[in-house]
């Protein structure tokens, strides 16, 4: 069976890098566009779901790599990592790839939660980020119970962007700020960038550090473009299922080069959102409350009777 806890397989030249970039800053939060699962499964003569299998991209892939990259960040002392799994985009593949990647979903949420022990040694906490009422409802429930059982752990977070776009992120966002409007729960003149945050699905989560796009494509497709306006961005050439600890620890050399820009651009936008924010018990309700909805929903999907 497949395991999302691997132990750690790296060799001591590669443990050796490791402790060297440990010595300069690290990114805490490193968010994957793991693209090349289609062209690596062409280029291997297999079928396209199997491409997936083999690369952890729209979500199930090769799920191996997932496991390897996630031990790789850890060793490497970065707690949180987002992946993008599956893009609201895909269902317009062919039925045959959307419904297998469906089927790799079921099979690796079950993994997770048949080894839910390691998972809560560990620390893990998981979480899904998307619209998961596009998704099957025994899929929801898989992903809700996960989500769940985690949700206490706080020494590693692992974040899965299924069924997501930023598009669909920001509307849904925008629909909830809306709704609080008309129901007198907040004023118009609450509404400011902070509050758009935090009605986010990501809104539990700090925004990424570094942004990694594997396959040579150099563009976000529609990933967290709301919470990149600092992210240090690194795009390589190798496909996804090919990634290797070399081509990270690339990565984060490339984000350490780029550290001292990134943080005086971020210094910058928090100067600015201290001279602008206007939070107070209005907004702080309002937000607590939009949490509370939420989990109830996941609370609904675990149990299956989530509406899709």
């Amino acid at each position: 069976m497949s395991t999302w806890i691997r132990e750690n397989t790296l060799n001591w030249i590669q443990l050796m890098a490791v402790k060297v970039l440990k010595t300069g800053s690290v990114p805490k939060h490193v968010a994957f566009i793991m693209d090349g699962n289609r062209r690596y499964a062409n280029k291997n003569g297999v079928k396209k779901v199997e491409g997936h299998t083999k690369g952890v991209s729209k979500f199930c892939f090769r799920f191996d790599k997932l496991a390897e990259t996630l031990q790789w960040c850890l060793e490497l002392g970065i707690p949180e990592v987002t992946v993008y799994a599956f893009s609201i985009e895909n269902f317009k593949r062919s039925e045959e790839e959307v419904n297998g990647l469906m089927e790799l979903a079921r099979q690796k949420f079950q993994n997770l939660l048949d080894e839910r022990e390691k998972l809560m040694e560990h620390g893990v906490c998981i979480r899904a980020i998307g619209n998961l009422s596009l998704i099957p409802k025994d899929v929801q429930k898989l992903i809700a119970e996960a989500m769940i059982i985690t949700k206490n752990n706080n020494r590693a977070y692992l974040n899965v962007a299924f069924s997501y776009t930023s598009r669909d992120e920001i509307t849904n966002a925008v629909k909830d700020v809306v709704g609080g409007v008309v129901r007198g729960n907040i004023m118009t003149e609450d509404i400011n960038e902070e509050l758009i945050s935090e009605c986010l699905y990501t809104n539990h989560s700090p925004e990424p550090d570094l942004v990694i796009r594997t396959s040579g494509e150099v563009r976000f497709s529609d990933f967290l473009l709301w919470q990149t306006t600092c992210s240090c961005i690194y795009f390589t050439e190798v496909l996804w299922p090919e990634f290797t600890v070399w081509d990270l620890l690339a990565a984060v050399f490339y984000y350490q080069r780029c550290y001292t820009d990134l943080e005086a651009v971020k210094y910058t936008r928090r100067s600015a959102f201290l001279n602008n924010n206007n939070s107070n018990n209005r907004v702080n309700n309002f937000v607590t409350e939009l949490q509370r909805d939420r989990e109830s929903m996941l609370e609904k999907m675990s149990l299956g009777l989530a509406q899709t």
